[in-house]
């Protein structure tokens, strides 16, 4: 039954892609983050849904007469040098079956960021884009603050199977990403947002779905402390203060907290916390230590071969994963490849700083305020969890470059438009006045000006 479901969900979205290219960056999102086809048990699970979908996509967005142009910003061209960079690495890589398999993700993950700087051009498709990433993901959020809830902690929340975000960790990562989306959607689901989705606007309420949200965000806190995963208390502390610092509703965000405390203390089990307590002696720990030679690994390679040794070459170098997006990129693609990943990060917090800068006077751009400013805190989430994790290629880390570049694209568009509309019109008297007929310049015959 779940096959049929999602099979037919997807089908369904292929004509609405041809008739709003957009949709296809959706429902790309939503194959990709909550993978519903996962969670199947038949044929669904090895059909080529993301494929079809992206297929569409740029069949519809050629064929449209929307305009089709790339922003290039400082993280467009940064980020285009990057995939080439990494291109470079794979074809010298030490490991090539291991990396030409990465790669395959890869370029197409590059793919859909750029055509979604393409496609989601203005305010309300941002909006939708946020609300499909924020959903997916927060999906397990909310299943797994349920379970936790119900089972006392005992087991650990993991995510869907043989994807980027399986295991309990790389859950932990996108759920703390996820809390800060969710927020945001929370503040702005309102009835403008719900008048631009046609007639489903007469079956949403958006007091309900923002009731729903506040609970939603209480739940995947619970699920990110469910996960035992002690790189995710350490990102979700940081995200938490960050979060704190940044948002514009202080009061909600810390009632918002009261669910988390009360899982701490009166839900999970003892070995919880025993757990958690090897962060401060983590060199008594055999898995805190084996991260430490894992990094140290990583820089003998980058200092080995300029280039790195290729993506995934860490698994054979030296027997060990990379356990941090940092190191990850050190070890993959050299100095070179983590110097422009470090910058690509700097830059998309440098544009969600400058839309939140030019913004605070323009009640109107206020959601464009709340957007950066949650794109930072979801950012703090990832650079923080992601130390001791190797997702350096998940996706919606680069879907955040895009979202942050283009609503420093519109956020721009608006204020030239403001600027031009605050431009008082030119007096009569200073323009040029025009030849009649017989040759007189009209006004010279009106009698002269008085001065008084």
């Amino acid at each position: 039954m779940r096959d049929l479901a999602v099979t037919l969900a997807v089908f369904g979205l292929l004509p609405l892609i041809f008739w709003r290219p957009y949709i296809g960056i959706l429902a790309w999102s939503w194959l990709g983050y909550m993978n519903p086809h996962k969670m199947a048990w038949g044929f669904s699970t090895t059909m080529p849904f993301a494929l079809m979908v992206a297929l569409a996509t740029m069949a519809a967005l050629l064929i449209s007469k929307e305009e089709k142009r790339i922003p290039w910003t400082r993280e467009t061209i940064l980020l285009l040098i990057l995939i080439m960079w990494m291109f470079m690495t794979t074809v010298f890589s030490l490991y090539p079956w291991l990396a030409w398999e990465q790669w395959d993700k890869v370029w197409k993950i590059m793919l859909m960021t750029y055509l979604t700087m393409m496609l989601i051009t203005d305010e309300h498709r941002i909006k939708c884009l946020m609300f499909v990433i924020a959903l997916s993901i927060g999906f397990y959020g909310f299943k797994g603050g349920v379970f936790v809830l119900t089972s006392g902690g005992v087991h650990s929340v993991m995510g869907p199977p043989r994807t980027f975000i399986g295991d309990r960790n790389s859950i932990g990562l996108a759920l703390i990403m996820t809390v800060p989306l969710l927020n945001y959607m929370r503040m702005h689901f309102d009835k403008a947002f719900v008048s631009g989705l046609g007639k489903l606007q007469y079956f949403i309420s958006p007091i309900i779905v923002r009731l729903a949200l506040l609970v939603g965000i209480g739940l995947t806190l619970v699920a990110i402390v469910g996960t035992h995963s002690r790189g995710a208390l350490v990102g979700l502390i940081c995200m938490l203060m960050f979060y704190l610092l940044k948002s514009r509703q202080k009061f909600v965000a810390l009632i918002s907290l009261i669910p988390l405390v009360f899982v701490l203390y009166a839900v999970m089990p003892d070995h919880y916390f025993q757990r958690m307590e090897t962060i401060e002696t983590w060199e008594e720990d055999g898995s805190a230590s084996e991260r430490v030679r894992a990094w140290n690994n990583a820089i003998d390679l980058a200092n080995t071969r300029f280039i790195g040794g290729g993506m995934r070459a860490l698994v054979h170098w030296g027997g060990r994963d990379s356990h941090s997006i940092y190191f990850g990129m050190l070890g993959e693609n050299g100095w070179v490849g983590l110097g422009m990943f470090l910058l690509l990060l700097y830059f998309t917090w440098r544009t969600g700083s400058w839309v939140i800068k030019h913004t605070k006077k323009h009640k109107e751009l206020y959601w464009a305020r709340d957007l950066a400013a949650m794109v930072q805190v979801s950012l703090i989430g990832y650079m923080s969890a992601g130390a001791f994790l190797g997702l350096q290629y998940f996706d919606l880390f680069y879907h955040l470059v895009a979202i942050a570049v283009m609503t420093r694209v519109i956020v721009t568009r608006r204020l030239h438009d403001m600027e031009k509309a605050a431009v008082p019109a030119q007096p009569m008297d200073a323009q040029p006045h025009a030849i009649d007929a017989a040759g007189d310049s009209r006004g010279f015959n009106q009698p002269p000006m008085q001065w008084r």
